[in-house]
């Protein structure tokens, strides 16, 4: 991490994104990839152009009836077209459909007639930069269908998006690794593989604080070394806890609504308990965030007085120059007068007695300040 001050002035792209829709030329820009995931085991991931082919994908291969599958849907980079074909196959809600073609969304969880629509908000910790990344994720869920659509430049678990297919297809080859410890679990259907993303998710807050936790201890060693810069610092670091606190919070509204709705939608006992692991993961990222924002709090307050007492103390020195300097001064101004009957005025040493003069003045406050040590 760097130790010396932070100059940004523009928080990351991935703030201020405004719309869902690229709209760059890369060769993925309209590519799905898909994979059915049966007794808990992923089946071969399948390119596709389309939504509606890469649905028939999985249903050609008989698979489409089987009890405890499920069909994952990726869209790491979407297109007006291609949402438009998601909106009109499963004939989505008016409202959903300006939700998916719009980011910078607070995570969320709304329900329209069969459809679940999740919004996640991942973040990643920048170490070259300081600065916390957040990517959002639009998740819908419909029968045994759960689609993905990335918003940002990486994965749930805050891996870069690849630039082609290879990329894809070593990525989710290396993912399909992680998936033996959770077989039980994926095996209750894409209610399953959503709740797994969303504990992805809330893991990956927890570097994120050690990395601020970090930052924090490099200012506290900034601020007692007496650096200038360390008060822009803290600025900067308590903006980026105050965005993870905000979106952690947010998260946690959401894992409050699943749970409202496991009875109402009688989702099994198994993810219940998943659910409220989650749950506790994300108040511990709650409690720490706002533990870390009371830190940064207390850090500036130290800040500001230690900058009061050293500039308490550039000011002793100030008026003690400004006294040694204003006894001659004085002087000088006394003799400088116009008057005929002064004090050793026609004194053949009166000159060099009045130099000795602002010299002794001088010498005298001199060595009364730095007795009193204000100088």
């Amino acid at each position: 991490m760097p130790s010396d001050s932070r100059h940004r002035f523009e928080r990351p792209s991935l703030r201020k994104r405004a719309s869902a829709i690229n709209t760059g030329q890369d060769k993925l820009t309209a590519a799905l990839f898909s994979r059915r995931i049966v007794n808990s085991e992923p089946q071969e991931l399948v390119t596709s152009s389309s939504f509606n082919e890469a649905l028939a994908a999985h249903i050609s291969e008989g698979l489409g009836v089987s009890q405890g599958s499920t069909t994952q849907v990726i869209v790491p980079r979407s297109t007006p077209e291609l949402l438009a074909e998601i909106a009109s196959t499963w004939d989505l809600h008016p409202v959903l459909v300006d939700d998916i073609y719009h980011a910078n969304q607070r995570a969320k969880v709304e329900r329209y007639d069969d459809v679940l629509f999740v919004v996640l908000k991942s973040a990643v910790y920048i170490d070259a930069k300081e600065e916390v990344e957040f990517n959002e994720f639009h998740l819908l869920m419909k029968d045994d269908v759960l689609v993905i659509i990335c918003q940002g430049d990486r994965f749930i678990d805050g891996t870069p998006i690849p630039a082609d297919t290879s990329g894809f297809q070593e990525y989710f080859t290396n993912e399909r690794r992680s998936w033996a410890k959770d077989r039980e679990l994926l095996a209750l259907g894409p209610e399953a593989i959503m709740f797994r993303l969303l504990d992805t998710v809330v893991d990956g807050y927890f570097p994120v604080l050690d990395g601020l936790q970090d930052d924090k201890d490099g200012i506290e060693r900034q601020v007692f070394s007496g650096d200038t810069a360390a008060a822009e610092r803290i600025y900067l670091l308590s903006q980026e806890v105050i965005d993870v606190l905000h979106n952690s919070t947010h998260l946690n509204r959401l894992t409050q609504a699943l749970g409202n709705g496991a009875a109402k939608y009688a989702i099994p006992d198994g993810l219940r308990a998943y659910l409220d692991d989650v749950t506790d993961h994300l108040t511990r990222v709650l409690a720490e965030a706002g533990e870390l924002r009371e830190a940064l709090s207390q850090i500036l307050n130290v800040n500001s007085t230690l900058v009061a007492q050293r500039q308490n103390e550039d000011m002793k020195k100030i008026s003690g120059w400004a006294a040694i300097l204003f006894a001659p001064t004085l002087v000088g101004a006394i003799y400088g007068m116009n008057f005929d009957d002064m004090p050793e005025l026609h004194w053949a040493f009166g000159y060099p007695m009045a130099l000795g003069l602002m010299l002794g003045l001088g010498v005298v406050l001199y060595v009364v300040f730095r007795v009193k040590k204000w100088m």
